[in-house]
């Protein structure tokens, strides 16, 4: 029977990591809002802006998977707070920094750091709670990258504008020293079995001998490009587009950030309610094509309704990130959940780190509309790819493998 403590833990856990992850995609995040101050003061193109805004995202794709392997083999506690720290650091110096290459440089640093906290807080809260709760808990976790975004709009720019580039990095730097100092305090590693006494399926190379994980990976990487797309480019395009001030576009963005979590929740519990990690995914790459492909057609032809779907792309294309995410964990189990996910994260930053510079050279030929048409195209090439036949809770009749929450759950 789960006694009160072990309850208040689990969730105590989900809360570190959720705020964790949070501060993480502030600093990670935070760099596209940057833009219409690069653009506009400093005289950068969209695409050499969208550039330097990326930054992180290519340092994320250098050390995701080491990261990983440090989470099998040393634990969350010890990579959520040196992953904090370090990002600190690294906001820190490029706020400090006197040229835009050294900000580029650090931002880069910062995003090797921020790395981290994806694979090691995604373990940490599938750790902690059993199958039929973790699309609900990893869609709560989920919710720190809408959030991280969401406050980083509503803060980097307005500080961006009227003190500059360097005041508005000191806010990142000071959220991840404060994540730093709670997941030391607070973090408790989910038990798991000894790697001497696991079964040998646990130990076993996933990716050997099946596609799932691929399929699941490629799936995710179509779809971030829409999610990629939109929070890099609607502030600027609120701006440019339809004149709005960078309060009034930094607020509308947090709003739209705001629903994008909800939307994470609601699609983490729809999963554990129907049993399926993988049909909600196919129905949110229908979904997300659909949305986007009439953005491009209201911003071609200019109706203010352009405003209002762009709010609900931005719900729509983040809402299978934690089905994915939970889906891998699982597929994976104990041993290999840790570069399984930084595999996912990895395939996906990489993505990240190019959507900004390539579609802010298409947006600055063809204009937004022509960059969200084609956009629209990606979630429906991963319509198909989906394995539902795999998905990990149908193809085990509701249970799936122990990543430690069956330990928790005894404690």
């Amino acid at each position: 029977m789960v006694t009160n403590v072990s309850v208040a833990r689990r969730w105590s856990m989900l809360v570190i990591a959720l705020g964790s992850t949070m501060c993480a995609n502030v600093f990670i995040n935070g760099a596209a809002f940057l833009i219409p101050t690069l653009h506009g003061e400093r005289g950068l193109d969209l695409s050499r802006a969208g550039l330097v805004s990326a930054m992180p995202s290519f340092g994320m794709v250098l050390t995701l998977i080491a990261w990983g392997w440090v989470v099998d083999r040393v634990g969350e506690r010890f990579v959520l707070t040196a992953g904090a720290l370090l990002t600190s650091i690294a906001a820190f110096a490029a706020a400090w920094a006197d040229s835009l290459v050294a900000v580029g440089a650090f931002l880069l640093l910062g995003g090797m750091a921020a790395a981290s906290s994806n694979s090691a807080s995604g373990r940490l809260v599938v750790g902690w709670f059993p199958p039929e709760q973790r699309g609900l808990v990893m869609g709560i976790r989920q919710t720190a990258q809408p959030l991280g975004v969401g406050l980083g709009a509503l803060v980097i720019p307005r500080l961006a504008e009227s003190s500059g580039v360097s005041a508005a990095l000191l806010f990142p730097a000071i959220a991840c020293l404060v994540a730093a100092v709670v997941t030391v305090v607070g973090v408790i590693d989910p038990p798991r079995p000894p790697r001497s006494s696991a079964p040998a399926t646990d130990l076993a190379n996933p990716y050997r001998g099946s596609s799932v994980l691929a399929r699941i990976h490629a799936v995710s990487v179509l779809l971030v490009v829409p999610q990629c797309l939109v929070w890099t480019f609607s502030l600027v395009w609120l701006m440019t587009s339809h004149g709005w001030s960078a309060g009034a576009a930094g607020t509308m963005v947090t709003v739209a950030q705001l629903c994008g979590a909800a939307g994470r929740i609601g699609a983490g519990r729809w999963s554990d309610l129907t049993g399926s990690r993988l049909h909600p995914v196919r129905v949110i790459a229908v979904l997300a094509g659909v949305t986007m492909g009439l953005l491009a057609l209201c911003d071609y032809l200019h109706w203010p309704v352009a405003v209002f779907v762009m709010v609900v792309a931005s719900v729509v294309t983040v809402t299978d990130n934690g089905l994915s995410f939970t889906a891998i964990a699982e597929i994976a189990g104990p041993f290999w959940s840790g570069r399984a996910l930084g595999m996912q994260n990895t395939t996906q930053l990489l993505t990240a780190g190019i959507v900004p510079p390539a579609f802010g050279a298409l947006i600055g030929v063809f204009g937004f509309p022509a960059a969200f048409a084609v956009c629209a195209l990606f979630p429906m090439l991963a319509v198909p790819l989906v394995p539902v036949a795999a998905d990990p809770l149908r193809a085990t009749a509701g249970s799936v493998p122990s990543v430690g929450a069956d330990e928790a759950t005894r404690r």
